[in-house]
C-alpha cells in the first residue's frame, strides 16, 4: 500500500470533506490521518491516505478532477518516518500581538534542530484592553541529544526579548 500525502484548498461550504472521503473511498483508499480547518471564509487541510499501487494514479486523477467544484488539491509521495530520535514537548505563548513572533521563535527552535510538530496561532481581544494578544500552541519535536533546560533557557531570553510569555512542557 502507498500512502500519499494531500493538502486540499476549497472555498467553505457543506460537502467538502464528505466529497473528498467519497473520492478516495471509490478509489480503494483509506482515509488514514488528517488535520483540517475553516479560516476567513476558505477551508484547508492536509490528510494522508493510504491506496493500493494499482489504485493510486486513478486516485490521483480522481482529486484532481474535484476542481469543478472549487477543491484544489496538492499530492505528495508519503516519506519514511525517521526512527524516534526526538521527544515531544508542548510549548504555549501568549504575548501582545506584533509582527514577526512567528519568525523570532521558529528562528531560535531551528537553530536548536527543534521541528515543529503542530504549529496552531490567533489573535484574540485581551480580557481587560481589548487589546490584540497573539496565542500559540506547539508540539514540538526536540532532538534526545538537546536538553529540555538548554531549550527552556534560549526560549526565556527570546521571550523576555519579546515580552511574551512563554511555557515548556512534557507532551502527555
Amino acid at each position: 500500500m502507498n500512502h500519499l500525502v494531500i493538502t486540499v484548498f476549497a472555498p467553505d461550504k457543506a460537502g467538502q470533506v464528505e466529497r473528498i472521503a467519497q473520492c478516495i473511498a471509490e478509489h480503494g483508499g483509506n482515509w488514514l490521518e488528517s488535520r483540517m480547518s475553516r479560516m476567513a471564509g476558505q477551508f484547508a487541510g492536509i490528510l494522508r491516505v493510504g491506496v493500493p499501487a494499482e489504485a493510486h494514479d486513478e486516485l490521483i486523477a480522481a482529486l484532481h478532477g474535484l476542481a469543478p467544484d472549487g477543491i484544489r488539491v496538492l499530492i505528495a509521495e508519503s516519506g519514511i518516518e525517521q526512527s524516534c530520535t526526538w521527544k515531544p514537548i508542548a510549548m504555549d505563548l501568549v504575548g501582545n500581538d506584533r509582527p514577526g513572533i512567528v519568525r523570532d521563535i521558529t528562528r531560535v527552535l531551528t537553530e536548536q534542530g527543534v521541528n515543529l510538530e503542530r504549529l496552531v496561532t490567533d489573535v484574540r481581544p485581551a480580557p481587560m484592553s481589548n487589546e490584540p494578544l497573539f496565542h500559540a500552541e506547539a508540539i514540538l519535536a526536540v532532538p534526545l541529544t538537546l536538553s529540555l533546560e538548554v531549550l527552556q533557557a534560549r526560549l526565556e531570553t527570546l521571550a523576555d526579548e519579546l515580552m511574551v510569555e512563554l511555557e515548556l512542557r512534557p507532551e502527555d
